[in-house]
């Protein structure tokens, strides 16, 4: 594949974001792609857009920075020099959505370079070295002038390879998306669920009917200073479970491993990154000598963040190190897992109602503590938690799915870009089915499979659209097709594949929800 050498200012045009969060008088409304929405996305979509902050904007400004399909955005900003220069694709045409500050926009010349390509070039490693090097600042600050945006140098193939290449990487990405979106709809259910049962007290009575909302018996709790379900009790956090505040070794900065080799270190930021129930991965490591000096927590914890953000309780799914931002939550009954995390999801919310209008900081262990919850029968917990359980159960797999699929996806990235693979064959079958597939043959120049190269075997993923009569016979057939290709592929190393069953045309019905299978 041969390769051509442009300056990206000679190819795209680059605009710098000036527009803050603020809303003023005279200004026009739009929607936020922000920091954050760019640092945390491969592609912003119209679905992503809907949970954009408003805010306003100058006409000049909307002219300059509003996003449209086939541009790219990158952050420009930061306090570390990782997190400059990470690239999004803007994937549809958006109404009076802008770029927010601290961002840059390219805009590509579609005849020379296909936007897709170029969100996935933007993330190789040999571009982040090229930020790294070239960022201006120290110390607290890091930026990105538009310079040296325009100066990167841009290595394309001919722009039919480049569709190919961008379309490859999307494929992927919409199926990392997929999951986000199945996941996004469990955690609704299980908090709908919680809200239903202990905030509506309409959990099913011995009838199947709603407890409240059918004339279930209530009675007044004074230390709740409210009515809840006869036989309910209330008591605090406490003794329902033991309540520890994390530790940090110090000067930290002693006890960091650059090798990460150590112990798994938890930082707020693993926490906010996420929406999920669950922290899987952990960027920051300590030596083994800090451990002492720290809290360390056993795959399952729950734990909660209680300086920054406070108040986001996760379950550490790893063996790692808290420090004293974190509270760790241990000792309770099986029951109480879940329904403890609501818990604390719904004292989040109180407190940022009281910091309202102030700077609020730390989360003071006693308060947790002491705060008073309803304790529901053991009878209803236990029919909670084995509600929940299995929701929480496939949110943990797809999320972990999602894991493997970044991991696919940034190890193909560089192989793709520099020729070591290169997509011969693609196949995209019938819609009448409502969802498209897309069959990928990767050629490896050096003779080695797919799995051999990348640690990888075929996966293909489906999700239930219709009825299970009408679709789960055609995956079976597309199951036993795709594994003769498989048989033949092991025959020739050189030709093995990568199929994704991909995009969802309608909305996932309730009753589908998580169950997206892989084989």
């Amino acid at each position: 594949m041969e390769l051509k050498k442009y300056k990206l200012a000679d190819i795209a045009k680059i605009e710098i974001s000036g527009v803050d969060k603020k809303t003023m008088d005279g200004e026009t409304h739009v929607r936020l792609c922000n920091f954050v929405d760019v640092y945390y996305n491969w592609a912003i979509t119209k679905e992503k857009a809907k949970s954009f902050m408003v805010a306003s904007a100058k006409q000049a400004e909307i002219d300059k920075c509003s996003i449209g399909k086939g541009m790219v955005a990158i952050t420009k900003d930061s306090e570390t020099r990782d997190d400059i220069g990470v690239a999004t694709y803007i994937a549809d045409d958006f109404e009076n959505v802008v770029l927010g500050y601290h961002c840059a926009l390219i805009i590509p010349n579609s005849a020379i370079v296909d936007g897709k390509y170029l969100n996935a070039f933007m993330h190789t490693r040999y571009i982040q070295k090229y930020f790294e090097n070239n960022a201006s600042g120290s110390g607290q600050r890091y930026t990105l002038s538009n310079d040296t945006i325009g100066n990167i140098p841009v290595l394309l193939p001919s722009i039919e390879e480049q569709h190919i290449i961008g379309n490859v990487l999307a494929d992927i990405d919409r199926k990392i998306e997929l999951n986000k979106q199945i996941n996004d709809n469990l955690e609704a259910m299980a908090k709908q669920l919680y809200d239903y049962w202990f905030v509506q007290f309409d959990f099913p009575n011995e009838e199947g009917k709603p407890y409240k909302s059918s004339g279930g018996a209530m009675v007044w709790n004074e230390k709740l200073k409210r009515e809840i379900p006869q036989g309910w009790d209330s008591s605090m956090l406490q003794s329902i479970c033991t309540i520890k505040r994390g530790a940090s070794p110090r000067p930290i900065d002693d006890f960091m491993d650059e090798s990460h080799k150590g112990m798994p270190w938890v930082k707020i930021s693993d926490a906010t990154n996420s929406n999920s129930p669950f922290m899987t991965t952990i960027k920051e490591h300590i030596i083994l000598d800090g451990v002492p000096k720290s809290v360390k927590v056993i795959p399952n914890t729950l734990i909660v963040s209680n300086s920054a953000t406070p108040g986001i309780p996760k379950f550490i799914q790893i063996e790692a190190c808290v420090h004293d931002g974190w509270l760790v939550l241990t000792d309770y009954q099986e029951i109480y897992k879940y329904y403890l995390y609501y818990v604390i999801k719904m004292i989040r919310h109180n407190l940022l109602h009281i910091a309202s209008g102030s700077i609020f900081k730390n989360l003071k262990t006693d308060y947790l503590k002491e705060f008073i919850c309803i304790t529901p029968s053991t009878e209803i917990l236990s029919k909670y938690h084995n509600l929940v359980k299995p929701i929480m159960q496939e949110i943990l797999l797809l999320q972990r799915d999602t894991e493997v699929l970044t991991k696919q996806r940034d190890e193909l990235l560089p192989l793709l870009m520099n020729g070591q693979a290169s997509v011969n064959y693609h196949l995209s079958a019938s819609t009448s089915i409502s969802f498209d597939i897309s069959v990928l043959f990767l050629n490896f120049t050096n003779g080695n499979s797919l799995y051999e190269t990348i640690s990888l075997d075929y996966q293909c993923f489906a999700l239930p659209l219709h009825s299970k009569e009408n679709t789960h016979g055609t995956i079976q057939e597309d199951k036993r097709h795709i594994q003769q290709r498989q048989r033949q592929g092991d025959k020739h190393a050189r030709e093995r594949f990568l199929a994704f069953f991909y995009k969802c045309t309608s909305t996932i019905h309730q009753a589908a929800f998580g169950y997206a299978w892989c084989y």
